[in-house]
């Protein structure tokens, strides 16, 4: 029998801090909750506009006319700047998604979404799959929307195919300090787990609380946003297999099975 079948709140106790505010750390608090957990959700970023308006303005309005073959998102926030901006994609303009939560926010916000990488929910996953779903068609115009931080993995990678791509920053992305009160449980140890669903997050993670207790669990949402805590210097106990808040909290919920069960040997 699967252990994990056996309980039914598996993590019933867990204070875990979820670093989103919105619609996803709504989601994710409701997933916790009916797992026993008791979610703190404390944003620790947020989305600005981007420092060059006028550069986006004049994307959008070239993708509206159809200049581009192909659009590609990597993110929902950019799908929200795309909302906002009430931007049209041109009939014959195809747009790649990188990871099912992208997918579903451009569904939801009315768009169409021609590929989503099967395996790789990654920059990395979308250009593995890239020849076949354009059948190897060389060069396209290609416009890559991101935030300003973001790395340009898919930007150099389709440069390196021989697209012609226009990369344009959205975006960007501003740290939000936590409550003192939050900081002061994070130190004390009194929170069991700590969710890190970006670079960025790791980020104010380390600069807001600094060393992590032996006692908390860093839990990050997939092996890129793993490698990236660790370079600003976070300790990282749990990797998601998935780019998605479902695995996240599957991997946690394994991680306090396993604790469990460890406890249990111990006595």
């Amino acid at each position: 029998m699967n252990p994990r079948h056996s309980l039914p709140k598996p993590l019933a106790g867990w204070r875990v801090l979820v670093p989103r505010g919105g619609p996803w750390g709504d989601q994710v608090a409701a997933n916790l909750r009916s797992k026993g957990a008791h979610p703190i959700v404390a944003p620790m970023i947020n989305f600005a506009a981007t420092d060059d308006a006028p550069a986006l303005n004049e994307a959008l309005a070239r993708l509206a006319a159809g200049e581009f073959d192909w659009m590609t998102i990597t993110s929902a926030t950019t799908v929200d700047v795309l909302q906002s901006h009430r931007a049209v994609v041109g009939p014959g303009t195809r747009i790649a998604a990188v990871g099912e939560t992208t997918a579903a926010a451009l569904v939801a916000a009315g768009y169409h979404v021609d590929i989503v990488p099967s395996e790789d929910n990654s920059a990395r996953g979308l250009l593995a799959e890239w020849e076949s779903a354009t059948a190897g068609v060389i060069p396209l115009r290609v416009l890559t929307l991101r935030s300003e931080i973001a790395k340009p993995l898919l930007t150099e990678g389709l440069r390196r195919i021989g697209h012609d791509v226009e990369s344009v920053v959205a975006y960007r992305t501003v740290g939000v300090p936590v409550s003192d009160q939050v900081v002061a449980d994070v130190k004390a140890g009194l929170v069991q787990a700590v969710l890190v669903t970006s670079g960025s997050v790791a980020r104010q993670v380390q600069d807001q609380f600094g060393s992590i207790p032996e006692n908390t669990l860093v839990a990050c949402i997939g092996p890129q946003t793993a490698k990236d805590a660790r370079v600003m210097g976070l300790r990282v106990d749990v990797i998601a297999t998935d780019r998605t808040a479902e695995s996240l909290i599957e991997a946690l919920v394994t991680a306090a099975v396993a604790t469990a069960v460890s406890a249990v040997d111990a006595h």
